[in-house]
């Protein structure tokens, strides 16, 4: 089969690999329709990970099924699925606590939880940008989708990732009716928090960027858009709050937070989180950091480590929430919303391409480039 296969620090290929098939009674094969890149995949194209070359990107993956394991009692052959990033076995101590993002069974190591398609240090497993994806626990793992999937392939497929780990920073951050939510990040994950802050029935909801096309997509869905190479973001936050603070705030940047000049420092938007929320606010963070980043310019980052300004924090006691979304405590609720009209977050859908174009969209996604905002290949769409 074919596969968007890592060469090395910003090289990827579309080559043969093994196909993916049946190995465990419980496992799903599906023939993939759909497959994002995400921010998260740039981490390990730009080499700030371990991810080793020769491995296969893709973990926000939706298909139509083509094989059944024996031990497969619900999933049927035929049917469209999208499948959460988070590989989980949905028995162990942490799934049955609803925690999937921390599978103890998935990860190999027996000292870490967690385990996700085609991720560096989250298992073996194969990625979902081929055009074959074998899913383990394939029951427990396969959201099933309705008739209209294979039309809206483009909203559904946001149920892999992003569409709950925004609402996942919105749930961590506390999100009620009539709050003032700030969100630091207007990729594709910050925008989809702004969706979700906006479906819990946020009452202004701000998003702090500075690419304009990503604050265009941000101003379409009703949200206040602050560009931090303009303005003091804080300000303006504290601003539109009457001096008080938001409510609550998302940090969806990860470590590789930047200023406007492109100075990477790790710290920028949590600590700018601590300033632009409230007293006893809350703060959800589901921006990727690591334990450790030899790639940082900074000697505390380069050890997973942040100057946090945690003395303010505590101040103004504040709490905080961090780390993946358990994407299946969330992905059905919102299945439904989609299905009935209520979101479409296939908004942030700027390019559509074939799996032999995916050199290209790496290469434009990971500078930023104007107009590319979310990528969606297509593995059996015809090359162009």
């Amino acid at each position: 089969m074919k596969a968007v296969v890592y060469e090395g620090p910003r090289q990827v290929s579309v080559k043969d690999v093994p196909d993916a098939r049946i190995e465990r009674p419980t496992d799903v094969l599906v023939r993939i329709t759909s497959a994002n890149i995400c921010g998260s995949d740039l981490h390990m194209y730009e080499g700030r990970t371990d991810f080793e070359p020769g491995r296969w990107f893709g973990h926000e993956n939706l298909g139509q099924v083509v094989e059944v394991g024996d031990g497969v009692d619900k999933v049927q052959v035929g049917e469209y699925v999208v499948l959460p990033f988070n590989i989980s076995c949905g028995h162990c101590k942490n799934c049955e606590r609803q925690l999937t993002n921390y599978c103890l069974t998935a990860q190999p190591k027996k000292e870490w939880a967690g385990a996700a398609y085609g991720f560096a240090d989250m298992g073996p497993y194969g990625g979902g940008q081929a055009e074959l994806l074998r899913v383990p626990w394939g029951d427990f793992n396969c959201l099933r989708l309705g008739e209209d999937a294979e039309q809206r392939q483009t909203d559904y497929v946001m149920l892999a990732d992003i569409f709950p780990t925004g609402y996942h920073a919105t749930e961590m951050a506390g999100v009620q009716p009539g709050d003032q939510t700030v969100i630091y990040g207007a990729g594709p994950v910050g925008l989809m928090a702004a969706l979700s802050a906006t479906i819990r029935g946020a009452s202004k909801v701000m998003v702090v960027d500075r690419h304009p096309d990503r604050l265009r997509l941000a101003e379409s869905i009703g949200a206040i858009a602050i560009d931090d190479s303009k303005v003091d973001p804080v300000q303006a936050v504290l601003d539109e709050t009457m001096g008080l603070g938001a409510d609550n705030g998302c940090e969806c940047v990860g470590y590789q937070a930047h200023e406007p000049d492109g100075q990477e420092q790790a710290n920028l938007t949590m600590n700018r989180l601590v300033a632009s929320v409230r007293f006893t606010g809350k703060i959800g963070n589901v921006g990727v950091f690591v334990p450790q980043d030899p790639g940082a310019s900074d000697e505390l980052a380069k050890q997973g480590k942040l100057a946090f300004d945690y003395g303010m924090f505590w101040f103004k006691g504040q709490h905080i929430g961090s780390g993946q979304a358990p994407v299946k405590k969330y992905n059905r609720q919102l299945r439904d919303l989609i299905a009935a009209g209520k979101a479409e977050p296939s908004f942030i859908v700027s390019h559509e391409l074939p799996l032999d174009r995916a050199p290209e969209a790496y290469e434009h996604f990971d500078k930023r480039d104007e107009g590319w905002t979310k990528v969606v290949l297509h593995p059996a769409m015809a090359g162009a």
